[in-house]
């Protein structure tokens, strides 16, 4: 043990495996999307395959619950959660706060959609989010039929909503047609 060449070989190995989401690929459009159970605030199981089957989903990961920036996404996304519907959109956010913590902030912000708790960041990890001072980074997936679709690496806490409308437009998702208004003549 007296080799200094060996401590440090060692020392990054042993760091590098410590902190491997650190540097977590983030998985690309056309890949298929990781589905575990995980519990929502309510403490209830959520297959996140069967919720790919219903439509399109942005699941998007957030670091804690009750933060200013996730506090500002997570208004951001209910304030346009009308206007998101419209296209057809679903959202689950995700982060590692336990459920009770969860059905905090949703109350305490009149969040309409699930949040849910990935404690041990199985599903984030196996998203390839990167991790951060502790936490999960923040990022976005929109996802259909279970093939991601886009993906945000680095999205606004404050104007997400406006981020996934372009990304809808972009990947020529529309709203149903009754569900369009025409000027009359």
């Amino acid at each position: 043990m007296k080799n200094p060449q060996f401590i440090i070989i060692l020392s990054i190995f042993l760091t590098l495996s410590i902190c491997k989401p650190l540097f977590a690929d983030p998985l690309k459009p056309g890949t298929t999307a990781p589905a575990l159970t995980l519990k929502d605030q309510d403490g209830n199981d959520v297959n996140l395959a069967d919720e790919y089957q219903k439509g399109i989903l942005l699941l998007y990961f957030y670091p804690k619950a009750d933060t200013p920036g996730c506090t500002a996404q997570a208004c951001s996304l209910r304030d346009s959660f009308p206007n998101l519907k419209i296209y057809g959109l679903r959202i689950i956010g995700v982060s590692s706060d336990k459920p009770r913590a969860l059905k905090k902030f949703q109350q305490k912000h009149k969040i309409p959609f699930p949040l849910l708790s990935d404690p041990d960041g199985a599903l984030a990890n196996q998203f390839g989010v990167p991790f951060h001072f502790g936490f999960h980074k923040r990022t976005s997936f929109l996802i259909k039929d279970g093939i991601i679709q886009w993906t945000n690496l680095n999205p606004k806490t404050s104007n997400h909503s406006k981020e996934v409308l372009e990304a809808l437009d972009s990947i020529k998702i529309t709203p149903p047609h009754s569900q369009l208004t025409f000027p009359s003549n």
